[in-house]
């Protein structure tokens, strides 16, 4: 049986799809672009901002589904332009802890939603 995970403290999907499902002790996270969940605006300030709210909706998502980045076993990263993988890297380590971290594949890709810079989703695990 799935459960519909959805939070006002992350941005609403902008399709036919929820923030995340859990299914048994499996939450899949539907992907995060750095929209502002207050404004409702993208933050597009500079690559790091942009993965930093990336990471915060991500959080609230998690958190709404009694979660943290600690029950995060599978990330997949999608970014625009491959030359800013060391500061979405950069800023995506301050989410976990090195020894633990989840496995992760990152993708460059011509487009994302809103034509932003990155979108990540994850798999977490109770």
């Amino acid at each position: 049986m799935k459960k519909i995970i959805n939070t006002k403290n992350a941005p609403a999907p902008i399709g036919p799809y929820n923030q995340a499902v859990l299914t048994g002790n499996t939450l899949y996270t539907s992907g995060q672009i750095a929209i502002n969940p207050e404004t409702g605006e993208l933050v597009l300030d500079n690559i790091k901002a942009e993965t930093k709210q990336v990471l915060e909706n991500m959080k609230a998502v998690l958190h709404e589904a009694e979660m943290t980045f600690e029950n995060v076993v599978k990330t997949s990263i999608f970014i625009s332009d491959m030359n800013n993988f060391s500061e979405i890297n950069e800023v995506y380590g301050t989410y976990f802890d090195e020894s633990n971290a989840p496995a992760r594949e990152t993708v460059e890709v011509a487009n994302l939603p809103k034509f932003v810079n990155v979108e990540i989703s994850m798999i977490a695990i109770k």
